[in-house]
């Protein structure tokens, strides 16, 4: 996973200084993808910069910045203890991620249309 996300970062240079840009795994599996953006964002000097406490900065990119969808139940208690497990010392309550098969939705070319009713705020 390290390197499909060193992969997105030089495609897209700056990418993880930026809090308003949104990343999406819409088929997340153990969930290391996210949590290796997450930790890209956590890290970032601009980031920083941004959001100085620890914890604001986790807040902002749970709540704003990552979202991924996992295919099935099991799937999903596996990606979300993975990337949220230390949630709980940290007080990480908004997050995005969702259990939802997006195969059908690919297949159909309604992948936009349903991200946005799974992800309405």
């Amino acid at each position: 996973m390290k390197k499909m996300v060193d992969l997105l970062e030089q495609e897209n240079p700056g990418c993880f200084d930026d809090p308003g840009k949104t990343f999406l795994d819409p088929y997340m599996k153990s969930g290391l993808y996210i949590t290796e953006i997450v930790k890209r964002l956590y890290r970032s000097e601009k980031m920083r910069q941004a959001f100085p406490d620890d914890n604001a900065r986790l807040e902002h990119i749970f709540a704003k910045q990552v979202y991924g969808l996992a295919p099935t139940e099991i799937i999903y208690r596996i990606a979300i203890s993975y990337i949220l497990g230390f949630a709980k010392d940290h007080g990480i309550t908004a997050h995005h991620i969702r259990q939802a098969d997006t195969l059908e939705f690919a297949k159909a070319g309604t992948m936009e249309r349903e991200l946005d009713k799974i992800f309405r705020d």
